[in-house]
């Protein structure tokens, strides 16, 4: 079956506005559940690091192993589950108690999810900072939390940009997922549109561009930000060379 490109145009003109709007709200999904996300995985990875001192007290041992528990089974469930299964899990689950809407919903589930990868992310970033610098903030008199705040964390995160940023792209692409739960995205648009013209082969290839330029202009802008960090990096090791 042939694609009539005419009629794709045709139907990209008449039906822009839905298209529009489903752009915008993968967008909001996107960027709401990766900034959601990466501060829940923050907060998880955080706990998921901390380690266990011969000289903490069998409570504060005791805490720190239930830490890890959590953490590690919340990361496991959620990476190991697909997001379209835990939408409609979630959604129907809960809708008894908090009345939610499919929006809100879908904000909620989203971040959760991401969270659960970028937690894994930041626990990477975290152990590959090198002992030496929570030493020497220790030596500074600097706590454990202020040397989580002040020094881990913005190398940590530093560190695992690129793959942050990935998380961003797969979000773009996996809020198609929210659809399940009725979530006007671009790809429930797009379901619509090809409902009612029944031609699925031109709505789906018109979708399929716009996300490839949603994606293209994401990997453009995070790359350039990254290029800014690395830029300002090595001009701050050239002014104290100099």
């Amino acid at each position: 079956m042939s694609i009539d490109f005419k009629f794709a145009f045709k139907t990209l003109i008449e039906s822009w506005p839905l298209f529009t709007y489903g752009i915008y709200m993968t967008l909001a999904f996107a960027i709401v559940g990766t900034t959601a996300g990466l501060i829940l995985g923050l907060i998880i990875g955080a706990i998921h690091s901390l380690e266990i001192d011969p000289l903490d007290s069998p409570a504060v041992k005791f805490f720190k192993k239930l830490g890890h528990l959590i953490t590690s089974l919340y990361v496991w469930v959620f990476r190991g589950t697909p997001m379209m299964v835990q939408a409609v899990f979630l959604y129907y689950l809960l809708k008894p108690f908090f009345h939610w809407t499919s929006l809100t919903a879908g904000m909620i589930i989203i971040s959760i999810n991401t969270a659960a990868y970028m937690a894994e992310i930041i626990r990477s970033g975290i152990q590959s900072i090198d002992n030496g610098q929570k030493e020497a903030a220790k030596s500074l008199g600097m706590t454990n939390f202020q040397t989580l705040i002040s020094v881990i964390f913005p190398q940590a995160i530093k560190n695992t940009f690129p793959s942050i940023g990935n998380q961003l792209i797969v979000n773009i692409k996996d809020s198609c997922m929210l659809n399940a739960i009725a979530v006007s995205e671009l790809y429930f648009q797009a379901t619509s549109i090809a409902g009612s013209t029944m031609r699925f082969t031109e709505v789906y290839m018109l979708v399929a561009i716009m996300y490839l330029l949603l994606t293209s202009a994401a990997t453009f802008i995070l790359n350039r930000i990254e290029k800014k960090l690395n830029h300002t990096d090595t001009a701050t090791i050239m002014d104290h060379c100099a």
